[in-house]
């Protein structure tokens, strides 16, 4: 099959067609090969405008949801990024041609082996892939410049909230009723106005619904019960 046409399509009908606008971001999902993150019985389907099943009960996102995920970021290339929920690792290729380092935690250790070694066969060395519990984020590699979480939360994990740089961005999706809310968190530098009713002790929050959307949920400690 012919990948390359296949993705310009994506890019052109699902992505610039419905808004997304950031040319480095169109640019890199031009580029990276979403077949390779797909079961191989499903590559027909890699570029197709849904979600796909992999492997623990998991889904690669739709592609418009990974990019207007990360458009939310607002990635320049100099950034540190914390992904919670690796799953294919997809995600996380995108991240890594934007930022300039890319953690991502994934807490099914067969989905990350798999993740780290399509991601290493395409050079991507400074993405690393840790198996963990994502809802407590990665201390050690703390503050992060920008946080996505891929599975929807019951609320969000104060781990995440602590280990947001003042400045940065995190995008989560929020149980709401039947679906989730996707959720962008800014978190403010003193002296900028926050939503009503978001403060913490030492720093405060902007929080925005963006839109409606699925995903599976986020199991861990801040997260749903396994």
């Amino acid at each position: 099959m012919d990948f390359a046409l296949q993705r310009h399509r994506m890019v052109q009908h699902q992505l610039r067609g419905r808004g997304i606008t950031d040319e480095r971001l169109l640019a890199v999902m031009e580029e990276v090969p979403r077949h390779l993150f797909v079961p191989e019985r499903l590559r027909k389907k890699a570029y197709d405008d849904e979600p796909l099943a992999i492997a623990m009960g998991q889904t690669i996102s739709q592609p418009y949801m990974v990019a207007r995920m990360t458009e939310l970021l607002s990635l320049t290339g100099t950034e540190t990024v914390l992904e919670v929920g690796t799953g294919s690792g997809y995600q996380a290729a995108v991240l890594g041609r934007l930022a300039a380092e890319v953690w991502t935690v994934e807490r099914h250790p067969g989905l990350a082996s798999e993740a780290r070694a399509v991601l290493s066969d395409l050079g991507m060395e400074n993405v690393h892939v840790l198996v963990a519990d994502g809802t407590l984020g990665l201390a050690d590699s703390a503050p992060f410049d920008a946080i996505v979480v891929t599975a929807a939360a019951p609320g969000v994990p104060a781990a995440l909230r602590d280990q947001l740089k003042v400045g940065g961005r995190m995008v989560i999706p929020i149980t709401a009723g039947h679906s989730e809310d996707l959720v962008l968190i800014e978190k403010l530098a003193p002296g900028e106005d926050p939503a009503p009713d978001e403060a913490a002790p030492s720093s405060r929050y902007r929080e925005t619904a963006v839109l409606r959307c699925v995903f599976v949920p986020l199991i861990g400690e801040q997260g749903y019960p396994e």
